[in-house]
């Protein structure tokens, strides 16, 4: 199970860590992403995270602002978000999967396991 943590209300320039804490699983095992949804829109992929840590891939929009990782010790995922932007205002929800490759790992459907999501609201 996936829990995710650490939405709320920020100015636009401001930052955010949110958390996506395992229980029941190793997390060092599965590689692991983070996605939002827009009211109205589609979940897109944000970011991912091998399983080893040594490979990262982000979103166009999230380049440069976003930066994901991991603390396997602590069975926990992190997604640090900087220079928030209104259009950064969605639920986001971790997900993770063992079997997802390079070609999968940007669509939802690949992904086997999801936290519940938390809401981020960026005020302009």
């Amino acid at each position: 199970q996936l829990q995710a943590s650490g939405g709320g209300l920020v100015q636009a320039g401001g930052s955010l860590r949110l958390s996506c804490a395992a229980s029941g699983r190793t997390l060092s095992r599965y590689h692991m992403g983070w996605f939002r949804q827009a009211p109205g829109k589609e979940r897109e992929f944000v970011t991912v995270i091998r399983w080893s840590g040594g490979s990262t891939y982000y979103a166009d929009s999230v380049k440069g602002r976003f930066t994901i990782s991991r603390d396997n010790a602590k069975n926990t995922l992190y997604l640090q978000m900087t220079s928030l932007k209104p259009e950064d205002t969605a639920v986001y929800y971790c997900a993770a999967d063992r079997t997802i490759i390079t070609t999968t790992q940007f669509n939802p459907r690949a992904y086997a396991y999801w936290g519940q999501g938390t809401l981020v609201t960026v005020s302009s």
